[in-house]
This record gives structure tokens, sequence and C-alpha cells, in this order.
């Protein structure tokens, strides 16, 4: 190789700046890690905020892996990767190809991926879930992979019924599923659920033997009891579940059992973790759907789901905490003295391993999305692309306010306080014909800001009914769309480029967004999006950037 030669090669100024920032990045990143006393000595919650619902965690040597669900959207089930359970970078999907199973267009909101249990064993890592409502095949089922970056595996579909199933291996090297359900089909109370416990065979891929229910929930009248775990623990058997609903009376249980088929008895300070006793103006409410893990230094830490409240609305869906757990005797204790989770605490007993921060623009020079992108249901044709920089997205006529899989890519809103912009180049014919910028939670709940033939026009659905909020004349191809969030105000702007932006309408609401306006078990995203509202259409909307700005919490 000619070094000189080499040396005198031009790079274009972009990836200049990029090749600069990485490795100064890779260099603190270095520099932080070995030098302990900059590492520090608490942590905050949540430990991964926006919707990142449901989290399961498993340990493989000093890697620890973390999982949740996602529902409606695509790719599905995250995978996350951590050294101190702090610090988490996305590195992958269970549900990655639109072959693994199908959410069709029609599944309702809120339908889909509900909560997997993510586990190892022998060398294979195995995700367990279930899509509900899905068709032609939905239900529960696992898919495995060797490297939890994937690839994963098609499904292995289960005949079972309920949702939230996990998985056990006992010391014998056997395979449980821990089911949720009422297998008596009757109801002392309402909403008596259950978690029952079948031997699974994972060779044949089959649940083999005997069904045995477990515990219908720690007491009378104990609803909604799901999301089970099972745990062996100093040669004692642990259950765990989630009691409540995955509202404000969320709560975390424990059972406890000499022998895996049981009698499983229910400790006596159950809930183990809630906050339905702390009210309503408490600011982390829901909390509930726990998983636990050991640290190799013999720690105990628990994930979980809560929510958090912003002047009496929950505007980012239920998000991911961490825990400190100490075992007394049999029982678990979270965060020992406090009893409730904390908005910031000591950190593990894990070396300091802070992960590459987002890219707050995204320019779309690699070859493939970036893996934080989503979109609603699963595709069934091509209809975006990356070239030269750029995302070209087809215009479709779905919509986001329908039951479909539009043209719209997306990101989680994660920060009560951020801002994001899209600049688009799009070359509409008829008025139908739109692209912009979409703040969403739900088909009936959403903000659009689009760019027809001859306007821009701000769009909000709230419960949803459609109400234009303002529009102004603008001619051109070639646009920058945005908006800025400050807790529950949200400013929309437009203009010929960054530098020129004006407001659009008044001071919207991201209330509009909310849980308590939407409902349901997701969060909020913003995107990019294109429509042809119900006509064929031949444009095509080419982005040249995208930005998400964390702003000052």
């Amino acid at each position: 190789m000619n070094i000189a030669k080499v040396s005198r090669v031009a790079l274009p100024p972009k990836m200049l700046t990029i090749l600069l920032c990485s490795g100064l990045l890779l260099l603190a990143q270095w520099v932080w890690a070995g030098d302990k006393s900059h590492a520090p000595v608490n942590f905050k919650n949540p430990i991964i905020s926006g919707f990142h619902p449901d989290p399961s965690i498993v340990r493989v040597g000093d890697d620890y892996y973390l999982a949740n669900s996602t529902f409606e959207w695509f790719p599905g089930m995250p995978i996350y990767h951590s050294r101190d359970l702090v610090n988490w970078q996305l590195i992958g999907h269970g549900l990655h190809r639109a072959d693994q199973l199908t959410m069709q267009a029609g599944l309702e909101d809120y339908m889909g991926i509900f909560a997997p249990t993510l586990r190892y064993h022998d060398g294979l890592f195995y995700l367990i879930t279930t899509c509900v409502r899905c068709e032609p095949k939905g239900g529960n089922f696992y898919i495995t992979a060797k490297d939890p970056k994937g690839p994963w595996s098609d499904p292995v579909w289960l005949d079972s019924p309920g949702i939230d199933p996990s998985l056990m291996w006992d010391d014998d090297g056997k395979a449980y599923y821990v089911g949720h359900g009422n297998l008596s089909g009757k109801q002392e109370w309402l909403d008596q659920q259950g978690v029952w416990l079948q031997e699974l065979d994972t060779q044949k891929g089959k649940l083999v033997g005997p069904r045995k229910q477990l515990t219908f929930g720690h007491a009378n009248n104990a609803q909604w009891t799901e999301g089970p775990h099972l745990y062996k623990i100093n040669g004692k058997y642990l259950l765990m579940v989630a009691e409540g609903g995955t509202g404000s009376w969320h709560s975390v249980t424990v059972h406890h059992s000499d022998d895996i088929w049981g009698p499983y008895v229910a400790d006596m300070i159950n809930p183990v973790l809630t906050h339905r006793h702390l009210g309503k103006k408490y600011p982390v409410h829901s909390v509930g759907h726990a998983d636990l893990v050991q640290t190799q230094n013999n720690e105990w830490w628990s994930v979980m789901l809560g929510k958090r409240f912003v002047d009496g609305y929950t505007l980012l869906g239920r998000e991911t905490f961490l825990a400190k757990v100490d075992f007394e005797d049999q029982t678990p204790i979270f965060n020992a003295g406090a009893g409730k989770l904390l908005t910031e605490q000591k950190r593990p007993d894990l070396p300091w391993s802070p992960v590459a921060s987002k890219p707050t623009r995204d320019e779309f020079n690699d070859k493939q999305l970036s893996l934080d992108w989503t979109m609603l249901r699963t595709p069934t044709e091509p209809w975006y692309a990356l070239d030269n920089g750029e995302l070209i997205l087809k215009t479709r006529p779905q919509t986001v306010s329908e039951l479909a899989n539009p043209s719209f890519l997306a990101k989680r809103i994660e920060h009560h306080n951020f801002s994001s912009a899209v600049a688009i180049s799009f070359d509409s014919n008829t008025e139908n014909e739109q692209a912009g910028l979409a703040v969403y939670r739900s088909s009936q709940c959403h903000y659009t800001l689009l760019k027809n033939k001859n306007s821009i026009t701000l769009t909000k659905v709230l419960k949803g009914e459609k109400t234009q909020v303002a529009a102004v004349p603008f001619k051109g191809d070639e646009f920058v769309l945005a908006m800025q969030a400050n807790r529950l105000d949200i400013q929309f702007k437009f203009g010929k480029n960054e530098k020129a932006l004006q407001p659009i309408g008044g001071v919207e609401s991201m209330a509009t967004v909310s849980f308590e306006n939407a409902g349901g078990f997701t969060g909020p995203f913003v995107g990019v999006y294109t429509t042809s509202n119900g006509q064929a259409s031949n444009a095509k909307a080419v982005v040249d950037w995208f930005d998400y700005i964390p702003e000052k919490q």
C-alpha cells in the first residue's frame, strides 16, 4: 500500500467531522472507564426513558441484556446491552424481519407484542412473548439467537392460553413455561387471573406434560395477576408476578415454594413493591412488572416499569427503572429503608461503563437506518430507501389515522424537554399529497405538520376528533419543519431552511399524546411522514436530515 498516496485522499467535510467526533468520544470513554475517580457515585432513574415497558433482564458473564415490549411497533422487542446496569445501548431487536410474523393492517392500537421475557441457557438466548390479535398467526411463541444482536430465529409457536409467558430452567436442565391465566375458567372475584406451570421440550418446541395452577394472586381480590417470573434462589423457588393492572394499582408480589410444582405461599409483606399507596400526586406511579438479576459481585437488582407525571400528565409512557434488592430470608426487599423507587441512588458495584450518546442529527449516511427508527405494524412492501445521504419515502395512500403501515418513520420521545426538526424536499402536484413531521401516540391522538402543493398545515387529532389548528401559504419544494417541547408546551415551526423558522399556530399541548388522553400501553413518537390520503401517488419525500435534540431537563 502506498501510504503517501493514501494520506492525500480528500474526505468530505461531513465525513471528517464524523470521524473526528467518533475518535474523541471513544477516547473520552476509554479515559473515563479507566479512571474510577470520574465515575459517579449515584445513578438517576429511569435508566431507559420513554416508551420502554415490561423490562426483562438477564446476565451472561459480565454483560447484561434487557428487552422491552413494543405492541404494534416494528421492529419489535428492542435488545439493550450494559455492563453496569445504568448505561444501556440499543444493539438489536428480537423481531427484525418482516417475515418472522405479521402485525397486519387493522391491528388495533396497543395490540401486538406484549411483555417479553429474555433468558439465556446453554449458549442460546431465548425471547418468549405474545402477539395479541395478530393474524393469520398469533398467541405465544419464542425465538432464539446465539448473539442477542441477532439474527433471531423464526417464531416457535406454542399452544398455550394467556399473555406474558416466561421461561425457567431448573438445576436438572429441564425447561419450564410459566404461563398466565386462570385454568379453572371460574372467577371468584372480578378479573381473577393467575399463574400456571408446564414443562417445555425445547428440542421439539412443544409444551409437554400436565399444567398446574400455581397461584391466583397474593390475596382475595388480587386482580390481573400476570407477568410471572420464576427463579430458584438458595434452593427455594421464588415466583414473582405483576398484579393490579398496569395503571395506578400496579404492584409486584412474590410467592415461595420448596418444590417447583408448589404449593406456593404468598409472602407476608406483599406487595413487595408498589406506589399505589403514595397517591395520585406522587411523581412516579404505576410501578410494577419487575424482573430480578444477580450481579457477578452477588448484589441483587431489579428492573421494572413505572410512569412519571408532568403537571398531572404522563407524557412518556411506561419507562424502565432500576432498584436495589436485598433478601431477608426469602423475601426480596426493594430499596431497603425506602420501599419505593428512587429518582437517584447509589449505583451498582460494577465498573462504570458509559456508552456512546445518540447523535442528535441523522444525516442518513449509512447503508441501513439506525436501530432507533421504527414504524407502525409490519411492512408488506418496500416504501423507503437510503441513497447517497438521503432518506427517500414513497408517498402512499395510508395515513397515521388508520390502523395501517403508513409511510411514517419515527423515534421514541425520551425527554420532557426536546426539539425535533426535519429537512425535506417534496414536489407535490396535488393537494392530497403531503409530507412533513408527525408527533404520534395512537391513531386517535397525534399531531401532523405537513406541506402539500400550496400550503403548510398543522392538524391535531385528539380522541379521534380532527382539528385544523393552522394553515399558511407556502411555495417551494424544499423546507424545514420543526417542533419544540417544554414539558406540556409544544410549539410547531416551519421555514425554507433551519435559520428561517417561524411559528405556526399557538402553543399546543403535549397532553394530546399523553396517557391520560390516549390511554394504552405505548408512548409518544416523533418522526417523518408522507401520505396521499387514500389516493394513488408517484410522489416521494426526500429527507436530508432529521434532528432529535434533548434539552436541559
